[in-house]
């Protein structure tokens, strides 16, 4: 019997997302369904397994009531990630652009613009959060020239810009590092949309007398909306799960020094409900708007 074309292609599909499903069920699913099970119990170690003691809600009400920092870091998160993300997804646009430009050296380039995402592993990424690292890093922030309350000063001095655009362009300013560390990968992404792109598309329309500006508009920013979702998406997850985010460490924290598994699976599972919503939330704002080339 012989498949057709579109049978092909949704069976290649289902086995190219396979690894991913075993990988699900094995490796998430389980542990998942009992970080649920711990959110709701006080686990008790004992000298050969562990027990748990049911407490309701209780955990719950404990991360969002009592404890003295998750409310607080958790919306320290979130304006973070409000300040980086388009931060990230307009450096990396803008990377990939002047990457896909014929020049010599290309290729040293594009790979020293992808050596952040490896410096970010295992060692590095430890001595990067050290206490050392910390002080290091608000010595030179008290230091710098053009450190957030210099340019806090600088610019508000003028008197021209409100105060809540201040904030967001210091807070930028002092971003910098990580958005250039965190946009390897995303850079990667669009620097393959930008070559997947037709020549004789570009070229059809530069024959109709389009600027480069037209050029970009109406053909490179719709075909890569796909991956500007992409992107968007990644940059959520890598910046709410990294090992260095400041609830992913007290969430963990709390669970080896602090009040015990139980309070902090609930952590745990308010931070995943939380990050879930806004994924669902920027998957449905900018899905409306993508434009898919076939």
């Amino acid at each position: 019997m012989r498949l057709s074309f579109e049978r092909q292609k949704k069976i290649g599909g289902f086995l190219f997302t396979l690894p991913f499903v075993i990988g699900f069920f094995l490796f998430f699913l389980y542990p998942l369904i009992q970080a649920v099970i711990f959110s709701f119990n006080e686990l008790v170690l004992t000298s050969t397994t562990f027990e748990l003691q049911p407490r309701g809600w209780e955990n719950y009400r404990y991360a969002l009531q009592v404890h003295p920092e998750f409310t607080r870091t958790f919306v320290e998160v979130m304006v973070q990630l409000l300040t980086r993300l388009p931060l990230i997804i307009a450096f990396s646009f803008f990377a990939a652009t002047l990457l896909n430009q014929e020049f010599r050296g290309r290729a040293l380039v594009r790979a020293l613009f992808f050596l952040p995402v490896i410096m970010s592993a295992g060692i590095v990424m430890r001595l990067e959060t050290s206490d050392y690292s910390v002080i290091m890093l608000e010595a030179s922030r008290a230091g710098a020239i053009f450190g957030g309350n210099a340019l806090r000063s600088l610019l508000g001095d003028s008197g021209y810009m409100p105060t809540w655009l201040l904030d967001y362009v210091v807070q930028a300013a002092e971003s910098l590092p990580v958005v250039i560390r965190s946009s390897g990968v995303q850079i990667l992404i669009f620097l393959a949309g930008l070559q997947s792109i037709p020549r004789e598309i570009y070229e059809a329309v530069s024959v109709e007398g389009a600027t480069p500006w037209e050029r970009f508009w109406l053909i490179t920013f719709p075909m890569l909306s796909p991956l500007i979702l992409t992107n968007v998406i990644y940059t959520i997850v890598d910046s709410l799960t990294a090992m260095n985010n400041q609830l992913v460490v007290l969430i963990r924290d709390t669970m080896l020094r602090g009040a015990g598994y139980g309070a902090s699976m609930a952590m745990a599972m308010i931070y995943f409900v939380a990050i879930a919503i806004i994924l669902l939330i920027v998957y449905r704002l900018i899905s409306r708007r993508i434009f898919y080339y076939v």
